[in-house]
């Protein structure tokens, strides 16, 4: 039967809870990759060494989804329903993102601050980091949502996929967390939360997407171009401001082979 038969099967063919199922899946993984954060009581967060951590784990991320968005969204709307209405999501997902991340204020570990000036000074720097997270998430959740209302075989590929890079991004998230709060707990809350920001907007996008198939290749496309504005814009440059250059790009090149072994094995 295989993993993807599996899964539907669990599912019993419900769209919703097949995304409700895989989102919670890298929800768990999110937590779990937090976990590390407590092996650094009483060290020094903004350490050199756990910089690189992150820089690896954000470049290992960005070539799973690079990969993932291609294979699992776009490739398939615009085999299926043709390329207008894909590019059309494909553009949109993109702008929306960039709207939230030019109207919400929140931080990145290395960037800084990002959003409205006027709202810096009303937000705590733990809860800029959290909002930077959900915004990162938003595009993940999205998409197993989207997969989940065209293909069980790709919305399972998808799903173990950003399950696996969200291992690494739930230190991503509680290192920033722990270094602006020196919270041991709030960090691994964080983590949580950020995962749990996924099966909401997955099992959201699901319900949605399979009460209409006419939206479905632009939601398609949708997912796609949000995860991929987030790999350009905001993870990879993260990659390359602490002098992990080359390290990460390689990262980078091990989550585009694993994305591509995994799609090609659940094929």
């Amino acid at each position: 039967m295989g993993i993807a038969g599996f899964i539907a099967e669990v599912s019993g063919g419900n769209v919703v809870a097949l995304a409700a199922m895989l989102s919670s899946l890298a929800m768990t993984s999110t937590t779990l990759g937090g976990l590390p954060i407590l092996l650094i009581r009483g060290r020094d967060a903004s350490d050199r060494s756990f910089s690189l951590l992150v820089d690896l784990g954000l470049g290992f991320s960005s070539g799973v989804m690079l990969v993932a968005s291609f294979t699992s969204l776009l490739l398939p709307a615009m085999e299926n329903f043709g390329p207008l209405y894909p590019l059309i999501g494909l553009i949109t997902g993109a702008l929306a993102v960039h709207a939230v991340n030019l109207l919400v204020p929140h931080e990145h570990l290395v960037k800084g601050y990002e959003g409205p000036e006027r709202a810096v000074r009303k937000l705590r720097a733990a809860w800029l980091v959290a909002l930077a997270i959900i915004i990162h998430n938003l595009p993940e959740g999205i998409s197993i949502g989207v997969a989940s209302a065209f293909s069980a075989r790709d919305a399972v590929a998808l799903g173990l996929a950003i399950a696996i890079q969200d291992a690494p991004e739930g230190l991503a998230v509680a290192l920033p967390v722990y270094a602006t709060t020196g919270s041991l707990g709030r960090s691994m809350i964080y983590a949580w939360l950020s995962g749990a920001s996924e099966v909401v907007l997955a099992v959201l996008a699901a319900a949605l997407t399979s009460l209409s198939a006419p939206i479905l290749p632009l939601a398609m496309g949708f997912g796609a171009g949000a995860m991929i504005y987030v790999v350009s814009h905001e993870a990879l440059p993260e990659t390359h401001r602490s002098g992990h250059e080359n390290k990460a790009t390689l990262s980078f090149f091990i989550g585009f082979i694993v994305m591509l072994l995994l799609d090609t094995m659940l094929g």
